[in-house]
């Protein structure tokens, strides 16, 4: 294989999330001499899931998805846009640990702005969505939401993970934080547990991990070649998604594209959305091509019911939702088209081109800048009026699935999936990318499969 990389890779789904972002900055890291992988937004409620060659199993929520490379894992730096849950990050490193990776929290660097999850934002997290009864947003209930609104009303005492190394100020911040979300929820008894308590991993966190503060970033850039990791799906965004069905989260290319900017590294990223060959969402809110008869034919290993996000959906390839997704992001340089095993399996799996909406076809749904979340709400309720309309069948065959995905969303694959290994991912040899004058000069993928791959 003749591979020309650019210098840095920014991966992010173009959907609701699930599409396989992990397997795909897995083989990105088998593949080239990566040695970081940087995660730029969300937090502990990422669900990246890996299968090692040796069919071990991880499901990574804050390490990056490199860690079980196949040569010495690739190290994970936090930016300061992740929301970072210490007490999850410890659980996972145990995890990481019965998979044979040595001292996990070693390979960890955490910038000391990003903010902190906790057991109160948990708590709180789930005390608003179960009083939402039937009109639930679809909550992951370990308190993302809750930690960014905390940090927007009450920037001062909003933790932050360098407060892990000030054992004062941390117990100062989280006594605060307990009181108010105590109060704002009208309870009679305290939040959650005790002060002392709750700061005990928070302080371990700080003896374990490696603290950075802004320079570390641009001179980890300069280093080499780095993965942006990126968590949830652009249908999902807390500005572009559908109101009020998201994340606390940008879940688009900006965060990486702004760490770059900030480290003189603008434009030195290749920009790869990833896809299902089907559409998928857990939980409720829009998902205008859902099919309930999908699901005996694509049954999901990694995926289920959540007892707080809810049941995992499946529905045909939504190009519409795809394009807008990629009209809101400001465009892919190249796709990884993941699950193409599927159309095999289900022969009448389909992409659908437009909706019928009151009567009309609608081919493109519209996008707006940040801020406007009536606008999102507008358009949620127009996609929950929606129904499929024009739609085409590529049949079972892998090659001509990414041809027809290509064509309609009018971007590249670069590469295929058909399984859950690295060793299931093919470059699509088609692939040309040409970006003059940035850093990225050029993709060429010389090996694939023409055909049905194995």
């Amino acid at each position: 294989m003749t591979t020309s990389y650019p210098q840095h890779t920014v991966v992010v789904d173009l959907g609701y999330g699930d599409a396989g972002k992990g397997t795909v900055v897995d083989r990105l890291c088998q593949d080239t001499d990566v040695r970081t992988v940087v995660r730029f937004n969300g937090g502990a409620q990422a669900a990246h899931n890996v299968v090692t060659p040796d069919g071990r199993h991880h499901t990574f929520a804050q390490f990056g998805s490199g860690t079980l490379r196949a040569r010495a894992g690739a190290d994970t730096h936090l930016s300061r846009f992740m929301l970072v849950d210490p007490v999850a990050l410890a659980a996972e490193a145990a995890a990481l640990t019965r998979l044979g990776v040595h001292r996990p929290l070693t390979l960890l660097s955490v910038d000391r702005r990003a903010l902190l999850t906790t057991p109160y934002h948990a708590a709180a997290n789930r005390h608003r969505e179960t009083a939402r009864g039937g009109a639930r947003h679809g909550s992951c209930g370990l308190g993302i939401g809750e930690t960014a609104a905390y940090a927007l009303a009450h920037p001062d005492d909003a933790l932050a993970a360098g407060d892990c190394a000030a054992p004062a100020r941390l117990l100062a911040k989280l006594s605060r934080l307990r009181d108010r979300l105590t109060a704002d929820l009208g309870l009679p008894d305290p939040l959650g547990p005790p002060v002392e308590d709750c700061a005990a991993p928070f302080l371990a966190f700080a003896d374990h991990v490696t603290l950075t503060d802004e320079s570390f970033l641009p001179r980890l850039l300069r280093s080499g070649p780095v993965v942006f990791e990126g968590a949830q799906g652009v249908l999902l965004d807390e500005w572009h998604g559908f109101h009020p069905y998201t994340t606390w989260s940008t879940t688009t290319f900006g965060n990486a594209e702004t760490l770059l900017a900030e480290a003189g590294a603008a434009g030195t990223a290749l920009r790869l959305g990833v896809l299902r060959s089907y559409t998928t969402r857990h939980g409720p809110g829009p998902m205008v091509t859902e099919d309930q008869n999908l699901r005996a034919a694509l049954p999901e290993p990694h995926n289920g019911h959540g007892p707080w996000q809810g049941a995992f959906r499946l529905g045909h390839f939504d190009a519409v939702a795809h394009r807008y997704a990629l009209a809101a992001c400001g465009g892919a340089d190249a796709l990884a088209l993941t699950h193409l095993d599927a159309p095999a399996r289900h022969p009448g799996l389909a992409i659908c081109e437009s909706y019928r909406v009151d009567g009309d076809e609608l081919h493109d749904l519209p996008t707006g800048p940040p801020g406007d979340l009536e606008r999102q709400s507008r358009l949620t309720a127009l996609l929950l009026r929606a129904r499929p309309g024009r739609s085409r069948t590529p049949g079972p065959a892998p090659a001509v699935w990414t041809e027809a995905v290509a064509d309609t969303l009018r971007t590249p694959v670069l590469l295929e999936s058909h399984g859950p290994r690295a060793t299931d991912k093919h470059w699509w040899a088609t692939a040309a990318l040409d970006h003059g004058g940035a850093g990225v000069t050029s993709v060429h993928m010389a090996d694939s499969c023409p055909g049905a791959c194995p």
